[in-house]
């Protein structure tokens, strides 16, 4: 209820009925004495004490959801985790992780959620997420938030574009480009406008996608240009891709790891670290 503020998209989401939902929370609230929300027409809002309970309820959820990942985490029980990523990354680096998981550690179980920051935020602070990588700005105090890796953004063309041969590029080049972009709730299309915007360069935006790979497709087909991060490059752009650095700048992004500051790190979640931390170094030194 919380989080949805409107009594029917939570009833939807906890798959029962609207009145049932309300009886419950009115049930609740005279157990407890306190009205915890108002009631603003069709939206909700917590009130003072609401507020209170959910933050208690939330770390008792949280303990309780701990237990359970000690227990699972016994030498002789096999481990289960789930890890996010945003969609700029997750492509590259799930599954080779995933994959490497399944030779060195046969018990481990992952599974995988690619999703905006915001989204993979909230799963962590809620518990549905035992870690993520995303980038930042990443603002909670619920979460341990640990630097990862600073990448270099980088200018992509396709092989026939007049950039393709160029040395010297600089960032007010880009504003009579058309820009193909990921979809506008991505962090790496806001730091690709903070980016324009620190130059006076408004990008005219083209094509909106939902996946890297669209973006390079369409780049590679001349439809545009775009700034992706070092991450996306692979070995099999180059018959269709060129990566530039321009001349006058470097954009770069930062990637975080986040968990929650009070959720038990189970074993799964440091053997997926350990190959995570060690999967971009090689990445890195390539």
């Amino acid at each position: 209820m919380a989080e949805n503020g409107n009594f029917t998209r939570a009833a939807e989401k906890l798959h029962v009925t609207q009145p049932a939902l309300s009886q419950q929370i009115i049930n609740l609230e005279k157990e407890l004495g306190h009205k915890l929300l108002h009631r603003l027409g069709r939206q909700v809002v917590l009130t003072e004490p609401g507020r209170f309970f959910l933050e208690r309820a939330r770390r008792i959820i949280l303990e309780a959801d701990n237990a359970t990942k000690e227990i699972r985490d016994h030498p002789g029980l096999d481990g289960r985790i789930t890890v996010g990523a945003i969609p700029s990354v997750a492509p590259y680096i799930l599954p080779p992780l995933i994959e490497q998981a399944r030779i060195e550690y046969p018990n481990l179980e992952i599974y995988a959620r690619e999703d905006f920051r915001e989204e993979l935020v909230k799963g962590v602070i809620d518990g549905s997420l035992d870690v993520a990588v995303v980038s930042t700005p990443v603002r909670s105090t619920a979460l341990s938030i640990e630097p990862f890796i600073r990448e270099p953004l980088m200018l992509v063309v396709g092989l026939d574009h007049p950039f393709a041969n160029r040395t010297d590029i600089k960032a007010t080049d880009l504003a009579d480009e058309t820009f193909v972009m990921l979809g506008s709730a991505s962090a790496l299309s806001e730091q690709v406008r903070r980016f324009c915007g620190n130059h006076h360069v408004e990008p005219r935006i083209g094509y909106r996608c939902a996946q890297l790979a669209t973006v390079k497709s369409l780049v590679a087909m001349g439809a545009g240009i775009s700034i992706l991060p070092r991450v996306a490059q692979s070995s099999k752009d180059s018959d269709s891709l060129v990566y530039l650095h321009l001349s006058d700048s470097k954009p770069e992004r930062e990637l975080v790891i986040i968990r929650h500051l009070q959720s038990y790190q189970s074993r799964g979640v440091a053997q997926f670290l350990r190959m995570l931390k060690e999967g971009i170094m090689a990445h890195a030194s390539t």
